[in-house]
């Protein structure tokens, strides 16, 4: 789906120009472009063919970013010169470049308009290895470990203060890839009120996060979710409430101030970040070396894998079509917000104008150049050359059309159509 830049902005002094990202030149890229055509011939006898969503989700990123698929004319009114830009392919828990323009548009409706002037808790909930099978066969089951999260928590702060009416705010992020992004590890980062709301909407401060007995509750409550789809057997649920060691874990983080609203909305991105950055590859004569931060165990920085063993990993990692792998519970949930909003007592943040909803505003506010700007600090509508900005004049998708004007640009400036075209002559 094409992606078109809305609106432009003064030139800032701190913005860079953006200059083309060239996709088709990035390891990652690459591994797809050559080798995903041969997964059948190794994997389907045994695993089965590639899914049809990772089918599609792969020729969509195969287009992202290139000029063959579409793109926006922009024109400098000052010196008159004019460059291309392709569309993204918008893509889900793949495309580096895209997910991290969905993470920023996340962080932004986090702080704007869910996350109320409270302390909260970065919560990380994981599960052992001997569940992950049931996860990756029954990806519909993903739900339960966001919503078993919530339901622990809760039940915790409502026990502490015995009052079940007590509403925790929970923001549960569903991923499923962990060291390398080479291997399916389902667990939830999870962004929760530091305490719990009361029914006048005041807000009562938890300061007995015990990691341990979290943990506890989270198992049982997983395990039971999964004996009531019918997913494990009597015995072995018996022997998995056994295990000294369950393999279920729970991290804590410090409590995040309400006035910290970058270090909100970095969370928030990473919460949602994909599974590879976009020099997280590298090509050798021995395969494709994964890198990643040091394990802080092993101390271990790569991995490498052969070319098809890493496409069948990451294809692990594409979610269902309609799968949500961003949920909200309780004094967040969505049908709470609307009751609050429908009393008037939606949450006014500082730094929203929340009497301006106009349609320019709301464009605005998901600008893909905007985004641009706030995540990689350039600007796609700066004109290189005067520092003016840039407007664009049309938007091209018609196929025919499109390799015509490919054709003439390769023609005049050679193998580089990014090129600026300079003024006409007079």
């Amino acid at each position: 789906m094409a992606v078109r830049p809305l609106g432009a902005t003064a030139p800032c002094e701190t913005t860079r120009v953006y200059r083309p990202r060239h996709p088709e030149r990035t390891p990652l890229y690459r591994l797809f472009d050559r080798y995903v055509l041969e997964y059948d011939d190794r994997f389907e006898h045994r695993d089965g063919p590639l899914r049809p969503v990772v089918s599609r989700v792969v020729a969509e990123y195969l287009e992202c970013g290139r000029l063959h698929g579409g793109f926006a004319r922009l024109r400098c009114p000052t010196c008159r010169r004019e460059h291309l830009l392709a569309f993204s392919c918008q893509t889900r828990n793949f495309c580096p470049s895209c997910q991290a323009k969905r993470g920023a548009l996340f962080a932004e409706h986090l702080v704007e308009s869910v996350l109320e002037d409270v302390p909260h808790r970065h919560v990380v909930f994981t599960i052992p290895r001997a569940l992950r099978g049931i996860f990756q066969r029954e990806r519909r089951l993903l739900s339960i470990l966001s919503r078993c999260a919530h339901a622990g928590v809760q039940r915790a702060v409502r026990t502490y203060f015995g009052d079940r009416h007590l509403s925790v705010g929970t923001v549960a992020a569903l991923q499923t890839f962990g060291s390398y992004a080479a291997n399916f590890h389902p667990h939830v980062h999870a962004l929760i009120s530091d305490g719990a709301f009361r029914e006048d909407g005041s807000f009562e401060r938890w300061w007995h996060w015990n990691a341990p007995a979290l943990t506890e509750i989270y198992r049982r409550l997983v395990l039971a979710a999964l004996r009531k789809e019918n997913r494990l057997s009597e015995e072995f649920h018996k022997v998995l409430l056994s295990w000294v060691h369950p393999g279920f874990s729970v991290h804590v983080g410090p409590a995040i101030l309400p006035d910290d609203k970058a270090a909100l909305e970095h969370l928030a991105r990473y919460c949602t970040r994909a599974p590879l950055r976009i020099d997280g590859l590298k090509e050798t004569a021995q395969g494709i070396v994964v890198r990643t931060p040091p394990d802080p165990r092993t101390g271990q920085t790569q991995l490498t894998l052969d070319p098809l063993q890493l496409i069948h990993r990451l294809g692990q990692q594409i979610p269902a079509p309609h799968q949500h792998l961003v949920r909200y519970y309780g004094y967040y949930a969505n049908r709470s917000r609307g009751a609050r909003a429908a009393r008037g007592q939606a949450p006014v943040h500082g730094s929203v104008d929340v009497e301006d909803d106009s349609p320019n505003l709301r464009a605005r506010r998901k600008s893909w150049a905007r985004l641009l700007r706030r995540i990689f600090e350039v600007d796609p509508l700066l004109c290189p050359k005067c520092q003016s900005p840039m407007k664009i004049v049309s938007v091209l998708t018609d196929p025919p059309v499109v390799d015509r004007i490919l054709r003439h640009l390769q023609r005049t400036f050679g193998n580089d159509p990014f090129r600026e075209r300079a003024p006409p002559v007079a």
